[in-house]
């Protein structure tokens, strides 16, 4: 897997040919389809200042160690009390999923032949903090509303874009829920 020949073709941005026999070998193999992403996060103790580290997945029966660290910071705004050091923990979520909506269109564009020239997006969610601060029970904690505005310049219809951009895990996950399996292990 992960094969690049000279005689390739790209679209997008991605080698059809190498994207295809992953594809075929993923529906000859569905063991190797199976990854596990991980991250580790520790609290600075100051605030809701913490840091993420991205650590190697595992897939395609292995690790597949990443070619750099990444580290991803999160805080709060001064106005939500605190410092403004990073984005915050939903501003991320906005960006997994509109990320993941846009890779997800890329790909699965590249996959069909469909070539994109610009893919550019907005993404904006509504929260109710009552929810989060417990003032009001009743009240969602997360999100109520996400709106993602795509602005794409392709040749293809509009329904072939949005099909591509459903592939989204992150979309999936968010829309249709995960089972969360939450432990407090005391030290």
């Amino acid at each position: 897997m992960n094969r690049t020949t000279t005689t390739s073709k790209v679209v997008n941005g991605i080698d059809v040919q190498a994207l295809g026999e992953t594809i075929k070998q993923l529906g000859k193999q569905p063991e190797l389809a199976r990854f596990k992403f991980k991250v580790s996060n520790r609290w600075s103790g100051d605030g809701g200042f913490s840091r993420t580290e991205v650590q190697d997945p595992y897939g395609v029966g292995k690790e597949q160690p990443h070619k750099q660290r990444f580290q991803v910071e999160a805080d709060e705004p001064e106005v939500l009390i605190g410092k403004d050091r990073a984005p915050n923990p939903v501003e991320h979520l906005l960006s997994a999923l509109v990320t993941c909506l846009t890779g997800a269109m890329v790909y699965h564009a590249a996959a069909r032949g469909i070539r994109l020239d610009e893919v550019e997006s907005e993404v904006e969610g509504d929260i109710d903090l009552r929810g989060f601060t417990g003032v009001a029970p009743d009240v969602r904690k997360g999100y109520q509303q996400i709106r993602v505005t795509f602005r794409v310049k392709s040749d293809a219809p509009e329904g072939a874009l949005r099909e591509c951009a459903l592939f989204s895990p992150v979309f999936e996950s968010i829309t249709k829920g995960v089972p969360v399996d939450l432990r407090i292990e005391k030290r």
